[in-house]
């Protein structure tokens, strides 16, 4: 039915115009009790063969919704009502901005991917932390919190920005990701060189350590695929020195390779990254480089072209604790995260590991 709507409704809409729409329709279920307890039976099922723990916080399950949908914080519990089990909300900036000008989102729908060039659009550091500082949970769902540079921050002040959001944020994350892989803010992703990583990541650690009273929040960072693969080797290794806590792999990429000749080429050839389907090769293949390089050490995150619950199987074995979805929510609808852990606690049931926690990386041990 999803599949028919989209066809007729969804598919003949700007696709910013389409979110919106959609998130309103979200976010008004979850106001409903009724309605939200109705949905959530229905879209999120839990399957205790698929509790999940990383860097030290409990989950329902491995799968959440990426960075990207929830920027501002508004649908932490309808997303987790349609079966998330852990919401990354952001990117938020240091400042609010309004990202790139419009049209800014395109589908190619052939090609089951989405560009976007949104450019941190968001409320900025301090509406956000408000807004969580209010916010009365319905369902407990773990928040991770995605920070970025504001755009007209010059690269050379990017720290301090970083910082800013940190402090700000930081007090209300169950974990904290530093993005420096979007492809839409100017001179964000040279910030992914060591030399230029390493006393960012510092500063923030040390801003969330000074700000959240009592405990640890859980570090992470958010890497680009088209890094070489000898800078995602350094970036793992940084990581390990660092004792950062996990790495998200990937953000979206500025490649058009694997697009083929299915999509309009005018569509094609949009500035802006490229996410869905064509990224899942590249994906998995830096998931598996860096569990190579840091084993059990760091966490791993796996996102890029997760569509259905063979691609996130294939993201344990190749040594994600977590994997995270957008673009494919986009084409599979409300149904997706049900499906997605249906088939995944299908997939545990008939392996040879007692749990998806013996699952994560046997891949990649095999082979080295």
């Amino acid at each position: 039915m999803y599949k028919i709507f989209f066809q007729l409704v969804f598919r003949r809409m700007d696709p910013e115009a389409a979110h919106h729409l959609a998130f309103r329709w979200i976010r008004l279920a979850a106001r409903i009790p009724v309605l939200r307890t109705f949905v959530a039976a229905a879209l999120a099922p839990r399957y205790k063969e698929l509790r999940t723990e990383a860097f030290g916080l409990r989950m329902h399950g491995p799968f959440g919704l990426a960075a990207g949908f929830d920027k501002n914080a508004v649908a932490i519990d309808g997303m987790s009502m349609l079966g998330f089990d852990h919401v990354e909300i952001g990117t938020v900036t240091g400042e609010a901005q309004p990202g790139n000008p419009r049209k800014r989102m395109f589908r190619l729908v052939a090609d089951r991917a989405l560009i976007n060039r949104m450019g941190f659009n968001n409320d900025g550091s301090l509406a956000v932390a408000a807004r969580l500082a209010t916010r009365e949970a319905v369902f407990r769902t773990v928040v991770g919190v995605n920070i970025g540079k504001t755009k007209v921050v010059p690269e050379a002040e990017a720290v301090g920005d970083y910082v800013k959001s940190a402090e700000r944020l930081a007090p209300y994350a169950d974990y904290l990701v530093v993005n420096v892989s979007s492809p839409n803010t100017p001179g964000l992703r040279s910030l992914q060189a060591v030399d230029q990583l390493r006393p960012l990541l510092t500063a923030v650690r040390e801003a969330a350590d000074r700000v959240a009273a009592n405990r640890r929040v859980p570090l992470l960072v958010k890497i680009a695929p088209d890094l070489a693969d000898e800078d995602v080797d350094a970036v793992a290794d940084l990581a390990v020195e660092l004792g950062l806590d996990g790495i998200i792999a990937t953000n979206t990429t500025i490649a058009r390779d694997e697009l083929g000749l299915r999509s309009d080429p005018a569509l094609v050839q949009e500035t802006g990254g490229l996410s869905g389907a064509p990224l899942k090769a590249r994906s998995l293949e830096v998931l598996r480089r860096l569990y190579a390089r840091v084993g059990d050490r760091i966490t791993l995150v796996g996102v890029g072209g997760i569509e259905n619950a063979e691609d996130a199987w294939q993201r344990i074995l190749a040594g994600a604790t977590l994997v995270q979805g957008y673009s494919a929510f986009v084409y599979e609808g409300p149904f997706y995260a049900r499906a997605l852990h249906k088939g995944l606690a299908a997939r545990l049931r008939t392996s040879p590991y007692a749990t998806l926690a013996d699952a994560v990386g046997a891949d990649v041990r095999k082979t080295v």
